[in-house]
């Protein structure tokens, strides 16, 4: 198989028709391969669809008016699908395709696809005579379908690495979303239904970079406030932050790596405890209260054994200058309840021994038993 031909002229040569068309194909030939094998197919940029209140005349019945909104598409086969402008859904159409259905709640997929239209020849005949279409549009159709068939878009299969554009273009279907149908009219559209929704164009890369020294991902094409975003900056200093958008258009962090390596976080760590590791917590606690667990254990894992705890606990002895001060109790039950008792002796006030309720400073201990390969 050889591989791309691409046209080539000298003085004097006469063009044939085919001369001029196979300049066309090598470019249209290039820029789809481009599109197909270095993109993911889908919506680039608008053909949302929209809805507007509306009344029947006669039945006094509300419905919805459903536009799909101007934009572009690159369908599986490298092809750009352009809708110049909104177009209103035929209900019509829809009818012809599932008019037979009674009311549903169950709501129908709306397809876009490619279609080419010809156009008829411009300018004076040729001395050959009357000849075809000198136009092509490369225009587009809007397709209805039935309940489920939203699934076909996974089963579509790419054309081959060197295939040319297809002429006319194989049928490929792009989700544009759904609409609901009360047996007369539209009533809504929606973006998702049973779990598939449109699929929007990606890029397939390595490496990307970015000439500004800061590469920002975020889960928008426009800056919005409350939505996350992270960015890789090289200058001033180099850092990786992860946060969300303030009302600035500024990055509110809420994760930061330094050049360092070190972690800042404005919230909590935890996470599921992995076999041969600690985890520990410390700090005071006085008689009757129960001992935290570590960030990251729960108490479901301490019940069952996957975790075991090792708790540790000192009474604070409160200073005196003339009485004396021991500890009567200082233990933790296995709810992890501390019991912690001080006795007291006073020559100063009295001969009694009183006791009373205490403190004591804790260490808490999880951890998981290593094992020894495989497990």
């Amino acid at each position: 198989m050889t591989g791309p031909l691409r046209p080539e002229f000298h003085e004097g040569q006469v063009l044939a028709a085919a001369d001029l068309a196979a300049t066309v194909a090598y470019a249209r030939s290039a820029a789809v391969r481009h599109a197909r094998l270095s993109h993911d197919w889908g919506i680039a940029d608008g053909l949302g669809m929209t809805t507007v209140n509306r009344t029947d005349p006669v039945s006094g019945n509300r419905f919805a008016e459903v536009t799909v909104q101007a934009g572009l598409a690159i369908d599986g086969t490298g092809r750009e699908i352009l809708v110049p402008a909104p177009v209103v859904l035929s209900e019509a159409d829809f009818e012809a395709v599932n008019g037979a259905d009674g009311p549903s709640t169950e709501p129908y997929p709306v397809f876009l696809t490619a279609a080419d239209r010809a156009r008829p020849a411009t300018g004076p005949a040729s001395c050959a005579g009357a000849g075809g279409p000198t136009r092509v549009e490369e225009s587009y159709q809007i397709l209805f379908r039935r309940h489920g068939d939203e699934r076909l878009v996974a089963d579509q299969q790419p054309p081959a690495v060197a295939a040319a554009p297809a002429a006319p273009p194989a049928q490929w279907l792009v989700l544009l979303g759904f609409v609901q149908w009360d047996g007369t009219h539209f009533t809504a559209a929606v973006p998702a239904a049973r779990g598939v929704g449109p699929r929007y164009v990606g890029v397939r890369a390595d490496t990307v970079s970015a000439r500004s020294d800061s590469l920002a991902l975020r889960t928008l094409p426009a800056v919005q406030e409350g939505k996350p975003a992270l960015v890789l900056s090289g200058s001033p200093t180099p850092s990786l932050v992860y946060g969300l958008y303030k009302g600035t258009g500024d990055v509110d962090p809420l994760l930061t790596v330094a050049p360092n390596g070190n972690l800042t976080i404005a919230g909590s760590f935890s996470g599921q405890i992995s076999a041969g590791s600690v985890l520990a917590t410390s700090g005071s606690a006085t008689d009757g209260m129960v001992l935290p667990l570590p960030s990251g254990v729960t108490p479901a894992e301490v019940a069952d054994g996957r975790v075991a705890l090792h708790v540790y606990v000192t009474p604070k002895i409160p200073p005196s200058e003339s009485g004396l001060t021991v500890p009567a109790e200082a233990t933790v039950d296995g709810d992890r309840r501390v019991r912690c008792r001080l006795r007291s002796y006073d020559p100063g006030v009295g001969p009694a021994v009183t006791e009373t309720a205490g403190s004591v400073d804790f260490l808490v201990l999880a951890t998981v038993a290593a094992t020894s390969g495989g497990g």
